[in-house]
């Protein structure tokens, strides 16, 4: 019985099996181990350590945000301003999710890390372009105007940009990105409407001082000489890269397999790793329907020809084969052991005192042989003089730990000779149902040959059976459509975003060569991400594959930023206050979405390592490729 809600829907039946089990005395005082596992012990523990995992992470995160944050603007005040203008954002596109889709689900939930780490960046850009007008005009009222002419197109483009990259999302067929990028996109919009009202508003009741110095990076003028002056050395290193990572990016492979990302530590997956090291308690096993008894047997004697198939099994696999000649010895047997079992009369159960007395006879005979001292023999005399001496209750448990299973066994062989004819017919009712249906349909059960956690095994297993048996179903099935459709929907997706990226910035920017200075930086910046994943080991799976979105997003909006200051002739971009701006939120981002790396649940701290690698990326191409490349562009007058 699943309570929905609480965080673990299963807890109170989990609860209920432990405590049956220690009234029962299977515990470790008992010698005996009760370890769960299953669907529902797996799902409650990953919740519980997705919980866990991202506790601490969001403790770390918000702590390291908020250093980075007073680093970067240099002002409680204004730390204070950004973070309430994104926790207004993030309420507010929590309460539109609540009304549009009113649950979330394992994906949709990230829109919220989603919605952070963009927020924060639309309030760092405004921060500090802010800072650096404030420096040059000095009038407060002059530079807040001031900021909002020069950065308000720039949040704009970037801000319709990410949102069109979430919303892309939609018409895809996974629910669980489709719900993701329409919150995310909305979410999008939310954050630039707060960010040029809101924001303001509290900087004008906060009133920050200003500044006394300018706000971008002198110290980086020698960077930008050299990123200008050999700008075709980057641009041919970068093409070298590119075309590297291009080749290494062809090796990257897609992790199916869900219990990859669960924590091998908790109890219901270590339990379920033990199980899988034994071929008969494997779970991932294949099921097919077929019309009656006699179709399943055949379909099953053909399915085990198979090399990827090691057994099958099906009803008529509860009949015994050759039942004439097996019957005829177990009758042989029972006149043998029948009078044995069953003798014409049975003495009664020994007294106590009749016990005891053997006890001592059995004693004395052993004494008798003198056995030396620290002997088995004479370790067998102590002890029967403790039994001998023992009371009445230490002498009735010792009774019944040496006899108290000798009427079942002796039951269970009268049962075992009194064997009749099988047939599918009068097989018990709870395996019939297992394994016939109503209407006569039969179930056929399929186990893989090999490591049937390895997902290449299982690739294989799922195609030859399929071959055979195209309507087969099973765990193996689905989570490779699961996968399948996943791939789908993002590369549906990621077409459909730069397609509708494309023409936002063809439309805002109206040059051809614009465009191009934008979205080449993030061509760049996902090969490497994808090269670096590939030579780290890293996988992309149901988890980590929520960074691409969010690299989309960022690595347009960052590219914007540099491409509008470039086109009002903006020189030195990493002396500029965007490159502050730029390498801050970057810097507050990897914060938040990085420590989520620290979590014990694999697919968490896989989406964190994956999420700081493409947002090292990101940073890397923007900061040293994009200048080099608006250096070898004549800007538009």
């Amino acid at each position: 019985k699943l309570d929905y809600s609480q965080l673990e829907p299963g807890s109170a039946a989990r609860d209920t099996i432990r405590a049956v089990a220690n009234e029962l005395g299977l515990d470790a005082a008992h010698g005996i181990r009760v370890r769960l596992t299953g669907s529902v012990a797996l799902a409650d523990e990953e919740l519980a350590s997705v919980a866990e995992g991202t506790g601490l992470a969001g403790i770390v995160s918000v702590v390291l945000v908020l250093l980075l944050l007073f680093l970067g603007v240099r002002s409680a005040r204004m730390v204070f301003a950004i973070m309430a203008t994104t926790l207004v954002g993030l309420i507010t596109t929590a309460a539109f999710a609540t009304v549009a889709l009113g649950t979330l689900n394992m994906l949709s939930v990230a829109f919220a890390v989603l919605f952070l780490g963009l927020a924060v960046d639309f309030g760092i850009q405004f921060a500090i372009r802010f800072r650096d007008e404030h420096y040059r005009i000095m009038s407060f009222d002059d530079a807040l105007k001031s900021t909002a002419e020069r950065v308000g197109v720039p949040l704009l483009l970037a801000a319709a940009a990410t949102a069109t990259g979430f919303l892309s999302f939609l018409p895809t067929e996974y629910r669980g990105i489709s719900e993701l990028g329409l919150i995310s996109g909305v979410g999008m919009g939310v954050a630039l409407f707060l960010t040029v009202t809101l924001l303001p508003a509290l900087l004008t009741v906060l009133n920050p001082r200003g500044e006394e110095e300018p706000v971008g990076f002198a110290w980086a003028a020698p960077i930008d000489a050299v990123l200008v002056t050999r700008r075709r050395a980057v641009l041919t290193g970068a093409a070298v890269i590119a075309l590297l990572a291009a080749g290494l990016a062809t090796q990257l492979r897609f992790d199916f397999n869900p219990l990859n990302l669960k924590d091998p530590k908790t109890e219901s997956m270590s339990t379920l790793i033990d199980m899988m090291a034994n071929p008969d308690t494997a779970p991932n096993t294949l099921d097919v329907l077929t019309p009656n008894i006699e179709a399943a047997e055949a379909l099953s004697k053909r399915l085990r020809t198979l090399p990827e198939v090691r057994q099958t099994a099906d009803l008529m696999g509860f009949v015994p084969d050759d039942q004439e000649q097996k019957l005829a010895l177990i009758g042989d047997a029972a006149m043998l052991l029948g009078p044995t079992l069953d003798p014409p009369t049975v003495k009664p159960a020994p007294t106590t005192d009749e016990a005891r007395a053997a006890v001592a006879r059995t004693r004395d005979r052993i004494a008798a042989l003198a056995a030396p001292a620290g002997s088995p023999a004479a370790a067998m005399v102590t002890a029967l003089d403790m039994v001998a001496k023992a009371d009445e209750a230490s002498f009735a448990r010792l009774a019944a730990a040496l006899t108290g299973g000798l009427g079942k066994r002796l039951e269970a062989l009268r049962l075992s000779l009194d064997a009749g004819p099988v047939t599918a017919e009068t097989l018990p009712p709870e395996i019939r149902e297992d394994w016939l249906a109503a209407d006569g349909r039969a179930r056929i059960q399929v186990f893989p040959s090999g490591d049937s956690n390895d997902n290449e095994v299982l690739k294989r297993f799922v195609a030859a059976v399929r071959e055979v048996a195209p309507t087969v179903t099973g765990a193996p099935v689905s989570i490779q459509e699961s996968g399948a459709t996943i791939i789908r929907a993002f590369t549906t997706a990621l077409v459909l975003a730069v397609l509708a990226i494309t023409l936002l910035l063809a439309l805002v920017l109206r040059r051809a060569v614009d465009v191009f200075l934008v979205l080449l930086p993030l061509v760049l910046a996902a090969l490497l991400t994808a090269g670096v994943a590939v030579l780290a080991g890293i996988a992309i799976n149901f988890a980590n594959i929520v960074a691409l979105p969010l690299m989309l997003g960022i690595g347009v909006a960052f590219d914007i930023y540099f491409v509008m200051n470039w086109r009002l002739g903006v020189t030195g971009p990493l002396q500029s206050a965007t490159a502050r701006a730029v390498l801050f939120s970057a810097a507050t981002t990897v914060a938040a979405f990085g420590s989520l790396a620290i979590s014990s649940h694999r697919g968490t701290s896989g989406m964190g390592v994956l999420l700081t690698l493409s947002l090292g990326m990101t940073l890397a191409t923007t900061l040293l490729f994009l200048p080099a490349l608006l250096a070898a562009v004549k800007p538009r007058s």
